[in-house]
């Protein structure tokens, strides 16, 4: 577990900071907030007292309930200055979103805030995340002011390009996505037994997407799958400190910068991809959705409509990867399935799976409901194990994703209890 410190200060893009707060938590780390007057006008200091369980800063002068500690901390007997105290226990000090204003201030060394103060007094990694309105961000001056900062040491986290808040604006500017931040935060920091993170050591290969099976040059058998959900799995699990490999099928999403991705497109390479990865893995969750079925014969070229009045497909079946994956599996591997169901008997079908392919849990979801399922930002599904189900109501996938790896947690937990 690291400490981190993390300063806010004003921006539409503060919200997301609340989002760095979440997943650095969930990764074990304990994190301090400090915000600028500005930031509280965005998000207020009772979001990130409740998420970092701490008390939150604005003012130097401010009383610090905790004395500068951190949550695994024992606070010490006499009120120290915050601004020396926070920083000198801080294993890193994150400013995102950072202010044109802001970024002006550090670079010049301006400390006419706590969040400044505390910059110039950091002897830990800073590191700073700008995020603003485009034409802020390509002023000669901004630019200036982050070079003076990359001279001096600090990383600077590039933000992204894309909508901005202010409406019709598009360009860069974007605060950089949380992952990536934290990601950030957890490069400068030394892991190891002072910082252990609860999957540390762990690996974990995690298959996305959906396959194609090729009809001709151009055209495709699959299904609608995004990979949105296995990528959230890989995600959670990178933040816990898990070693993640995906194996991508033809999904086109954002990447995570802690996760290693192989490339795959048909079920067979998919296979391929497993079987290569698979026995060095600790933890497999088969999120992608893979072909059942595939065309006997694949064409070189194009198939043409002229002179055709129908065309026949005939379909054999593929591989079954995951029984392929389970048969070789050892003792100590834990396996998830997916069953995206339709309509009634979800459920029996899951548990037919969960006993038929040698499973410790299956996650079944029923595709028939509106907004969940494939490529959907929410989900809602039922967690099948040897002991029971668990259903977890319709929630982000990323939500959905920590219940999964929970009861992976608690798989492992019993199996290693009992041998």
């Amino acid at each position: 577990m690291a400490r981190l410190l993390l300063g806010v200060s004003g921006g539409i893009a503060a919200y997301k900071a609340l989002e760095v707060v979440r997943l650095a938590t969930k990764a074990g780390h304990a994190v301090r907030a400090i915000q600028t007057p500005t930031a509280q006008r965005f998000v207020g200091a009772a979001s990130f007292a409740a998420l970092t369980g701490a008390p939150v800063l604005t003012d130097e002068f401010e009383r610090d309930p905790a004395r500068g500690a951190f949550g695994d901390q024992k606070p010490p007997s006499h009120d120290p200055a915050s601004h020396l105290e926070l920083v000198r226990n801080a294993d890193a000090y994150l400013i995102a979103p950072a202010s044109a204003n802001t970024i002006a201030k550090l670079a010049h060394g301006l400390a006419d805030n706590l969040l400044t103060s505390a910059a110039l007094a950091a002897s830990c990694p800073v590191l700073v995340a700008p995020a603003m309105n485009h034409h802020m961000w390509e002023h000669p001056a901004t630019q200036a002011n982050l070079a003076l900062l990359r001279d001096r040491g600090v990383a600077v986290i590039d933000p992204g390009t894309g909508a901005l808040a202010t409406k019709h604006e598009w360009g860069t500017g974007r605060l950089a996505e949380p992952a990536e931040l934290l990601a950030a935060v957890e490069a400068v920091v030394e892991f190891g037994p002072a910082h252990p993170r609860p999957w540390d050591g762990l690996k974990v290969l995690i298959t996305a997407g959906g396959t194609r099976e090729p009809i001709d040059a151009v055209r495709y058998v699959g299904n609608r799958s995004s990979g949105r959900m296995g990528f959230a799995v890989a995600e959670e699990a990178a933040a816990l400190g898990a070693d993640v490999t995906v194996i991508a099928a033809n999904v086109h999403l954002a990447r995570d910068p802690r996760v290693r991705y192989v490339d795959v497109e048909t079920a067979a390479e998919l296979g391929a991809a497993c079987a290569a990865e698979f026995p060095v893995a600790d933890v497999l969750v088969m999120a992608a959705a893979v072909s059942d079925f595939r065309p006997a014969t694949a064409v070189d070229g194009k198939v043409k409509k002229t002179g055709r009045d129908e065309l026949a497909l005939v379909l054999e079946p593929t591989a079954d990867v995951l029984s392929g994956l389970a048969a070789q599996r050892r003792p100590e591997q834990t396996l998830v399935g997916f069953a995206a169901e339709h309509g009634a008997g979800a459920l029996d079908y899951g548990r037919d799976k969960l006993t038929r392919k040698g499973l410790d849990a299956v996650v079944v979801n029923d595709v028939s409901q509106a907004g969940i399922g494939f490529d959907a930002v929410e989900n809602e599904v039922t967690i099948l194990t040897a002991s029971g189900d668990e259903h977890v109501p319709r929630a982000t996938k990323a939500e959905v994703a920590r219940a999964i790896l929970g009861t992976i947690d608690r798989l492992r937990t019993d199996a290693a209890a009992r041998s």
